[in-house]
């Protein structure tokens, strides 16, 4: 018998609109359980503000599965340590943000042989987290600190577009330095290991990005493609894997090259995510790879100015929901 799914969501900061997002989605049925790991007063306050009627059950691990009804959340409940003002940042909680996310965490490890689970993020606000004087890089640097794994992948998709990252969140004069031999071969490991136990692709073509103009130019403007990058491809491609690269990053997204690639690694954050989110922003997925559990999160920020208006677009979080049970279902379909 098919195992049920579970999806554990994190609706991230509370001032923002990720609260919004979670009410949006409860008013709809869905056979599939969501169990919300969020402060359950300040999901009661927000829904009222929102003229949303809702039901709020508190999460238990030996409930049995119906999916989910319409108008109804599965709470996991985790207090506030202050009350929420919409749109009103406050660094009083910023360990609750973190400590949602180290229950999720655990909830996803629950039970293995008995549920398929998977993490759903919603949008946090890293300024306010490290303002609290808690060192915060990001979602996937802290999940993966929570799941014991040394290197994470960050990795965004959209329809006909998947880009990896070598680096994620550091500042550009820092990312030279971190583009080394280990690095590189660890993440096009990964990234190839996960497309295909988690996206069903048998044998993955990716593009590699080069990290300066013209992919370096034959070494005239950088010989980080000479160095590194370049020997790392040709060892891995002995080793099976399809690779093509280093290709400029101006011309390594032209049609064509889409078209022949499964995945695309880029060398930092904007150079890949700025095409990508042209490509499909709010019909993006943020997903972390090399996790022992699937986690998926929304492409856009916390917006603050809409929290609390009802004018918060759902897409994104209905994306990342809808991927999540994709992944798990070619998962399963691996283990068979």
């Amino acid at each position: 018998m098919q195992q049920p799914t579970r999806l554990i969501v994190t609706p991230g900061e509370p001032a923002g609109i990720g609260p919004d997002l979670v009410l949006q989605h409860a008013q709809h049925s869905s056979p599939i359980q969501l169990v919300i790991v969020a402060d359950k007063f300040m999901l009661e306050g927000r829904a009222r503000l929102l003229g949303i009627e809702i039901s709020i059950s508190e999460y238990s691990p030996n409930a049995e599965d119906n999916g989910k009804l319409a108008n109804t959340l599965c709470v996991k409940h985790v207090p506030l340590a202050a009350p929420v003002q919409p749109g009103m940042l406050n660094n009083i909680n910023a360990p609750y943000v973190l400590r949602c996310l180290d229950v999720a965490v655990a909830l996803c490890q629950e039970n293995p042989d008995r549920i398929k689970s998977a993490l759903v993020t919603g949008p946090v606000h890293k300024g306010i987290i490290n303002d609290a004087g808690i060192t915060f890089s990001g979602h996937t640097e802290y999940l993966a600190e929570l799941a014991g794994i040394e290197l994470p992948v960050m990795m965004l998709a959209t329809n006909g577009l998947r880009v990896a990252l070598a680096t994620t969140h550091l500042p550009l004069s820092k990312v030279s330095e971190q583009i080394t031999q280990p690095l590189l071969t660890k993440v096009l490991s990964i990234l190839h290991q996960d497309l295909v136990n988690k996206f069903g692709i048998n044998n993955p073509h990716i593009t590699v990005c080069g990290l300066n103009p013209h992919a370096g130019e034959s070494g005239h403007l950088g010989d980080e493609e000479i160095n590194i990058i370049e020997p790392v491809i040709e060892q891995l491609k002995q080793q099976g894997m399809q690779l093509v690269g280093p290709l400029p990053a101006d011309t390594a997204f032209t049609p064509d090259k889409m078209k022949q690639t499964d995945a695309y690694l880029a060398m930092y954050h904007d150079q890949g995510l700025t095409v990508l989110k042209h490509v499909g922003f709010g019909e993006a997925v943020n997903i972390t790879l090399g996790l022992p559990f699937i986690r998926t999160s929304v492409d856009h920020g916390t917006a603050l100015e809409l929290a609390g208006t009802g004018k918060a677009d759902g897409s994104s979080l209905q994306l990342a929901l809808q991927s999540a049970q994709e992944l798990i279902a070619n998962m399963a379909k691996a283990d068979v």
